[in-house]
């Protein structure tokens, strides 16, 4: 296996150039090292009401508090959906991916729900997103099957609560004496269809939809791994941990082990290694996401 870092690097060009097609596998560590963070200055600054009166720490642990009333509960998750979705521009780190498979054949399976993917420009049509998306509702049944977009009411929420206020026809955020932990109770997103409360659209247990957008990228992933079976297929993974293995990392590993044209390049600051029967097959990377992907383009 290849140790040095400039010689994987260069390694890693000669695979990509030479690919017929590239499957990307993204998870939550791309969007961490892009600069995104869940607690620290960024939470201190959104949510220092939450901290104060609740004890919250972080949002992703915020996103499991047993709130009292929904009105709570809705002003916490739109701020987190603001911050992480319709606040977000896109990214130097999507964007420097998005240079690196230029004109390939790719596609993309992320467990990422941030949106960052179409912020960068990529096309809608190679993406699966397995684990929901930030910018929808769902039954909290459910009821149906049917996802619904949250942008209009999401920032309604803010706006109640006093996190948002408008100056000179824009939006901006509001001095955090003025806000509150609550949302007006006719903001609570109801199902049209039972009238029970919507909830996020994320993979949390057996209640998450997986709606007839969910299906179809489902299919195009499943026809672009038919059409790349026994080409050149590079596969870059990216910030894919241990919570959902069995999503990407694996099904990766099993691919560059079965198929003899398939390589893997893992991009991976806590988990840089594989099985020993794909070593050879295989590029590890533990150093800094952003100067590898610059140096690969």
């Amino acid at each position: 296996m290849i140790k040095n870092y400039e010689e994987k690097i260069k390694s890693a060009r000669e695979l990509l150039k030479d690919a017929d097609y590239i499957l990307i596998g993204a998870g939550a560590g791309l969007s961490t090292a892009g600069g995104f963070e869940y607690g620290g200055e960024t939470f201190n600054k959104y949510f220092a009401d939450f901290k104060d009166k609740y004890g919250l720490t972080d949002m992703y642990s915020g996103g499991f508090y047993p709130f009292k009333t929904e009105e709570e509960k809705w002003a916490f998750w739109s701020r987190m959906v603001y911050i992480n979705r319709y606040k977000s521009k896109a990214n130097d780190l999507y964007l420097s991916l998005k240079e690196l498979v230029g004109n390939k054949n790719y596609f993309i399976i992320t467990t990422n729900v941030d949106h960052q993917f179409q912020l960068a420009g990529f096309d809608k049509d190679r993406l699966f997103y397995t684990q929901g998306d930030y910018g929808l509702f769902q039954c909290s049944v459910p009821c149906h099957d049917k996802t619904y977009d949250n942008q209009d009411l999401v920032f309604n929420m803010l706006k109640s609560q006093g996190f948002l206020k408008e100056v000179n026809g824009e939006l901006v955020l509001n001095d955090r004496k003025n806000r509150r932990t609550k949302i007006d109770k006719s903001l609570i997103p109801k199902c049209p269809v039972c009238s029970r409360n919507m909830e996020m659209n994320l993979r949390a247990g057996d209640r998450f939809v997986q709606d007839t957008g969910w299906y179809e990228h489902a299919k195009m992933y499943r026809e672009f791994l038919e059409k790349s079976k026994d080409k050149k297929l590079v596969l870059i993974e990216i910030g894919v941990g241990y919570n959902t293995p069995a999503i990407i990392k694996y099904p990766f590993e099993q691919m560059t082990y079965l198929d003899k044209n398939t390589h893997l390049i893992r991009i991976n600051k806590d988990y840089a290694f594989c099985p020993e029967e794909i070593r050879d097959k295989t590029l590890l990377f533990n150093e800094d996401t952003s100067k590898i992907l610059t140096d690969l383009t």
